[in-house]
């Protein structure tokens, strides 16, 4: 049996064959041909399959995920049916060489002609070209290419790695987990299995070249161990270990419509993070008291553009009208640092992370920024609406982010257009900066939230998509501690309320520390509320109080850990 390790990232446990999404070998040879017809014919033949094939994906597509996101294949169907680039294929097979040749040859020369072009459709054309040829390519040689949106059995997905957008394509009723070679905890692919509720390793490093493709595996997501080659024994061992986590699912149910109350009367709120409107159903089936967290940039990716106002005024409002009279957080386009939009043309950076990012993008390519205000102001008479800016690290980017919105606001009244005259606007806390002058910016926002996975990142100059630097990844680190008592002393001193929307908030060992600083908002994944919601009511708030000057007084991460471990036990 060979063990794999890597990051325990979503728990849970897995059993099912392993899915390879690793790039196939689609190299060739450049043949004379002497039958020229009959490789015409053959090229001809591989063309009809793909459109099939094609027409399949996109109708698939269509009802998944909807017409918008199934528009790419219909891009793709265009390029198939190109009679200009069909017929430079068919003069290429006329001078007798193999179809893979001539196929290879007019799309390369196409791809470069587009990408060449100082015009943004063009180049995306270019873009639609290679995935076409690809597909060609493979069915030529009878090489199958990895496509998990159409699975009919279950599997577990290894890859090298797994985009946002990849991440949130997968279909959970037969993808019943993945494992990666890279990323850690706070990778955004590694928050979406959470918030799927699937298993997920990942930062393994060896996943793809020592699992084969079909074979059978067990997918720890709670320890972060792949099993390769188990004997019957331990894979009974794992069946049993499943059906006592789904016995503990079931058990939490009874919490689903208890309060989010502390065994003193202590109240909090324990809310949902969601990246699409369809996310809200998970939130309210385990009894979420509202969205702490609305990550709007998936609504731009896996897309060939920009959302429109009225796309993006109807996702929002779809979700506010689940949520009723819930909060919903919603937080405004944060991308930048692994969020990539290829639409977007950005210029490559040494520190993206770093760099021009979130509201810092925002405010300079403003009328990106101003048509999501405008769609979820539209939005906001549909529930209980709080809008959010991320990244900001000083008070002058909050006031022009707060004037921009006031500015589209006014827009609105004046054509007329309804707006909720009770938005709070707040600001995410992931930047040390704005920690230490949190008092500032409490006087300004109407609340704050602390995004602990960038906030760990900043703090300890550990990039949290680097699993060699995994280990600095440490909620319980003194200065991490100090710095959200910070902004949650800034944010009471000012009558503010203080929410906290990082993965840290459904951490079971920080859940009690941050009871006890007094957090009023609690955001995770879907799958954590109940858990949550069962510890807090086991927890009494003073007593835990009476433990603070100590949690606060040690002095690394391991040291707290240990403190709250004893401690919880003790209690249990």
């Amino acid at each position: 049996m060979l063990e794999i390790k890597g990051i325990a990232v979503s728990n849970g446990i897995a059993i099912a064959n392993a899915y390879c999404l690793v790039e196939p070998d689609l190299t060739f040879d450049k043949l004379t041909i002497t039958d020229i017809e009959a490789e015409k014919l053959r090229f001809k033949e591989i063309v009809s399959k793909t459109k099939i094939e094609l027409e399949a994906i996109r109708e698939a597509a269509e009802k998944k995920f909807g017409h918008d996101k199934a528009e790419i294949f219909s891009a793709h169907l265009l390029v198939l049916q190109d009679p200009e680039m069909l017929n430079a294929i068919d003069v290429q097979l006329s001078e007798g060489v193999n179809a893979e040749f001539a196929l290879q040859e007019t799309t390369t020369m196409f791809i470069e002609l587009f990408e060449s072009m100082d015009n943004e459709y063009m180049q995306e054309r270019a873009a639609d070209i290679r995935d076409v040829a690809k597909r060609l390519l493979a069915n030529l040689l009878g090489i199958e290419l990895p496509d998990y949106s159409r699975l009919s059995k279950d599997v577990i997905i290894v890859a090298d790695d797994l985009t946002p957008s990849m991440t949130a394509q997968l279909d959970k009723t037969h993808v019943k987990g993945f494992v990666t070679n890279i990323g850690g905890r706070t990778s955004h692919s590694a928050i979406l299995a959470r918030t799927m509720e699937i298993p997920a390793v990942v930062g393994t490093k060896i996943a793809t070249t020592d699992i084969p493709h079909g074979a059978k595996i067990i997918l720890d997501g709670t320890k972060g161990t792949v099993l390769l080659d188990a004997n019957e024994e331990i894979i009974a061992e794992y069946l049993l270990a499943q059906e006592e986590q789904a016995a503990e699912s079931a058990m939490f149910q009874q919490f689903v419509t208890a309060e989010s109350i502390s065994a003193d009367g202590f109240h909090v709120e324990l809310a949902g993070n969601i990246g699409k409107p369809e996310d809200v159903d998970n939130i309210l089936a385990n009894g979420g008291d509202g969205i702490g967290l609305f990550r709007t940039e998936f609504l731009y990716m896996d897309r060939q553009e920009l959302p429109s106002e009225e796309e993006q005024y109807i996702a929002y409002k779809t979700v506010l009208e689940k949520m009723g009279q819930k909060p919903t957080v919603v937080r405004t386009l944060d991308i930048g640092g692994d969020k990539e939009l290829p639409y977007l043309k950005l210029e490559p950076e040494m520190n993206p992370f770093l760099g021009h990012r979130a509201i810092r993008l925002c405010l300079e390519q403003q009328d990106i920024f101003r048509t999501q205000l405008r769609a979820l102001l539209r939005a906001s008479v549909y529930g209980n609406l709080k809008i959010m800016f991320p990244m900001i690290a000083t008070l002058d980017e909050f006031r022009k982010a707060k004037a921009l919105l006031e500015e589209e606001k006014e827009k609105l009244l004046r054509e007329g257009i309804e707006v909720s005259r009770e938005i709070e606007i707040g600001m995410m806390v992931e930047i040390p900066s704005a920690a230490l002058i949190a008092d500032l910016f409490a006087k300004e926002a109407d609340f704050l939230s602390i995004g602990t996975n960038d906030l760990i990142q900043y703090t300890l100059a550990a990039d949290r998509m680097n699993e060699k630097v995994a280990y600095l990844y440490q909620p319980f680190h003194p200065a991490i501690l100090r710095l959200v008592k910070m902004v949650i002393d800034a944010g009471h001193a000012n009558g503010k309320w203080v929410g906290m929307c990082g993965e840290m908030a459904g951490d079971e060992i920080a859940i009690p520390i941050l009871l006890a600083l007094g957090l009023d908002e609690f955001s995770m994944s879907a799958s954590s509320i109940l858990r949550a919601r069962a510890q807090i009511s086991d927890l009494s708030k003073l007593e835990l109080t009476q433990h603070l000057d100590k949690i606060l007084s040690l002095s690394t991460s391991l040291e707290v850990e240990q403190y709250m471990t004893k401690l919880l036990n003790t209690n249990n």
